[in-house]
């Protein structure tokens, strides 16, 4: 009688995230991007030994690092859900087929009290939160209310127009504003896309969910515009995985506030 084989190739994935303290890691990178810093002080561990396991973690191709922006000797530590969630499908595919599981419907959240805020910042607000409104708002028609700001605004980025119209969204029309602008707003998120904005961001009115996603400035790639262009399209590739997480992470907290009601 034969007997069908197991595929053992899924077990380095899952002994690499079953140690308690990386799985923790985990949970933390998933939701921000963060320094060595100040994940050792959400978990409570020494910053050496939660080193050792992030590097582990980048070993095993499950977490990122770059250096910071606003100080070259820090390095933020940023979780690769999209290749997580590619290995996690893949583990339970392996064990039975039945155990094939699909990524979340990414349907716009439907509001329950009122439109859910997210507010996006960086220093200039000429391309990467502005990049992120307009997917943001496009992927959800509306039904999320995004805006963006700078610490210190500029004119928009003609690449940003560029590659977010070679996407079928227009934003040339988009103004660049100051984050003081929406000092008294309140939003449900609050999402700096600049190391340096991080350094600086004020707290904001009603407690918000605040995250960050470390990225480098598309435009301080090459001194001129033609030449920077790839990294605007690399940028406008990151943040519309990031948005569409994101878009993922709103739908569960709509449902979860739903079923609260429901049982009420």
């Amino acid at each position: 009688m034969a007997v069908a084989a197991v595929d053992e190739a899924p077990l380095e994935f899952l002994q690499l995230v079953a140690d308690p303290l990386r799985w923790q890691l985990l949970g933390h990178l998933a939701r921000s991007d963060r320094r060595v810093s100040e994940v050792a002080q959400l978990v409570g561990k020494a910053q050496n030994l939660v080193s050792y396991h992030l590097g582990e973690l980048r070993t095993g191709g499950l977490v990122s690092a770059r250096q910071s922006s606003a100080d070259g000797r820090d390095t933020y530590y940023r979780l690769e859900l999209a290749r997580f969630g590619q290995l996690f499908v893949s583990a339970g595919a392996a064990l039975h087929p039945a155990l094939q599981l699909a990524p979340p419907s990414l349907k716009a959240p439907a509001a329950t009290k009122g439109k859910q805020r997210v507010l996006f910042l960086c220093t200039g607000n000429s391309a990467r939160s502005q990049i992120a409104e307009a997917l943001l708002t496009n992927r959800t028609n509306g039904v999320v209310e995004a805006r963006s700001a700078g610490s210190d605004p500029k004119p928009l980025h003609p690449n940003a127009v560029r590659v977010m119209a070679e996407r079928g969204i227009d934003i040339s029309g988009s103004n660049t504003k100051h984050l003081d602008r929406f000092a008294r707003a309140r939003f449900d998120r609050v999402i700096t896309l600049c190391d340096k904005v991080k350094e600086i961001c004020p707290e904001f009115p009603g407690e918000p969910v605040t995250a960050h996603w470390s990225m480098a400035d598309p435009a301080a790639a090459a001194p001129n515009d033609a030449d920077s262009y790839p990294a605007f399209v690399r940028a406008v590739d990151e943040i519309e995985v990031r948005v569409n997480l994101l878009i993922a992470e709103l739908v569960h907290s709509a449902d979860a506030e739903r079923s609260v009601h429901v049982i009420r």
